[in-house]
């Protein structure tokens, strides 16, 4: 597990955003990384909830990627 600061800045070019989004979406795969090995601690249940949220998770990462894949013309 790590520890991070969130800033809030708003990015003021195309450049600016594409870095950005870039940088969100290596930082979520972590996240979701992180939860996946949290499940060796729960209960069942609560392993498939969280299963279920990582697939979310996993969901919007995939659509990140997708807005990354057209800012790059790809």
């Amino acid at each position: 597990m790590h520890e991070h600061h969130h800033t809030h800045e708003t990015a003021r070019s195309r450049e600016e955003t594409l870095a950005l989004l870039n940088y969100m979406l290596h930082h979520n795969r972590s996240h979701a990384e992180e939860l996946h090995e949290l499940a060796h601690n729960l209960s069942e249940e609560e392993t498939s909830l969280l299963r279920e949220a990582v697939e979310d998770f996993n969901r919007g990462n995939e659509k990140l990627a997708a807005i990354l894949a057209m800012m790059k013309g790809e």
